[in-house]
């Protein structure tokens, strides 16, 4: 009798986590866009030694009246005329200077740095709220579920971008006092909180149904008649399930808060000046666009390859932790192209 032909090679005794990082590793595009991504956060990082060993100058210290040798000629990095100096390899100010004289490749890096802080430090409130917030609604559901979901319903309600902008106007006035808690106005915190929560029900959401659809599986009534209180069945049973979940939401979100803020920043609700972010840096120069559009374009296509390469890396990670993907590896396909060799010998004899 002849054995049943394979269409895919098998993997066995392998972790799942082993299995998504092989399926990640072999989608090129994904992955080459998540390398994409860390070069960016490393370029980022390294702002403080270009600060020392090559721009000599800090991110807010203006050289309105500075001047520099280019070709022999002093030149000034602020024209009389208010026309600030371009990009090129003409000493340090290698993307040029804006209309205060401040390096452009510096306020980059650092802007770049705290652009990336606001995305990662909201994901993370966002993730937290809305994980606490979809395993009371789908485990305990009832009144619980209705009361949450109903807060949901309110902030789900505003467009994102106008309940920013008017939690940042509130918010950059007077500050946040929270019992003990008390933020300034101008603190980097305000964008970060606002971020974090505007995006939790677009998270919450997608979790608690699958929450919901998790407290009716059989391990969950084995874990209730062995004496599990709800807490660690929810932290020990339900949460591990919806990770993958989470972490894909937790990339994507990445991608989506670094947009708000350089739109709050933009429109004055977000960073408060002169903390540099890609946002602000926009902001400074558009309405020199026409004598010296680097001081929009460089942020911008900074922006937007920063948060191409997250989504892609993103897409990537979704489909690598998903379970029915298949695996295709070059050993795998030729251990398979030899059982099918061989299954074709047998059937021929």
């Amino acid at each position: 009798m002849v054995a049943p032909l394979e269409t895919e090679p098998r993997f066995q005794g392998r972790n799942p986590w082993h299995l998504a990082w092989i399926r990640l590793r072999h989608n090129k595009i994904a992955f080459g866009f998540g390398v994409l991504f860390v070069l960016i956060v490393l370029f980022c990082l390294s702002a403080p030694l270009w600060a020392e060993h090559v721009a000599h100058t800090g991110p807010n210290d203006n050289h309105i009246t500075d001047t520099i040798l280019i070709d022999g000629v002093e030149t000034d990095v602020v024209s009389p005329d208010g026309t600030p100096l371009g990009p090129g390899l003409h000493g340090r100010y290698l993307l040029g200077a804006d209309q205060n004289g401040r390096d452009v490749m510096l306020r980059l890096m650092y802007g770049g740095r705290t652009s990336i802080y606001i995305g990662v430090a909201a994901a993370v409130v966002t993730t937290v709220l809305a994980v606490i917030i979809a395993l009371l609604a789908g485990y305990y559901r009832g009144w619980v579920d209705a009361v949450l979901s109903r807060i949901l319903d309110i902030i789900w309600a505003f467009p994102v971008l106008l309940l920013g902008i008017a939690l940042g106007t509130a918010l950059a006035i007077g500050g946040l006092k929270l019992g003990p808690l008390v933020i300034a106005g101008d603190s980097i915190w305000i964008p970060i909180l606002i971020i974090g929560v505007v995006y939790v029900p677009y998270m919450a959401r997608p979790l608690r149904g699958e929450i919901m659809a998790l407290r009716e599986k059989e391990f969950v009534e084995a874990a209730v008649a062995q004496g599990m209180g709800p807490g660690r069945i929810m932290f020990a049973e339900l949460l591990p399930n919806v990770v993958s979940t989470v972490i894909v939401f937790f990339t994507l979100n990445i991608a989506n808060n670094m947009l708000l803020e350089s739109a709050l920043s933009f429109l004055g609700a977000g960073v408060r000046p002169p903390n540099a972010s890609w946002g602000t840096m926009i902001a400074d120069g558009y309405q020199m666009i026409y004598t010296a559009p680097h001081l929009t374009i460089v942020p911008g296509l900074m922006i937007v390859v920063t948060v191409l390469s997250l989504n892609v890396f993103g897409d990537g990670l979704r489909d690598a932790l998903d379970p029915k993907a298949k695996i295709r590896t070059a050993g795998g396909r030729r251990r398979l192209l030899r059982r099918r060799a061989t299954t074709a010998a047998v059937v021929q004899n």
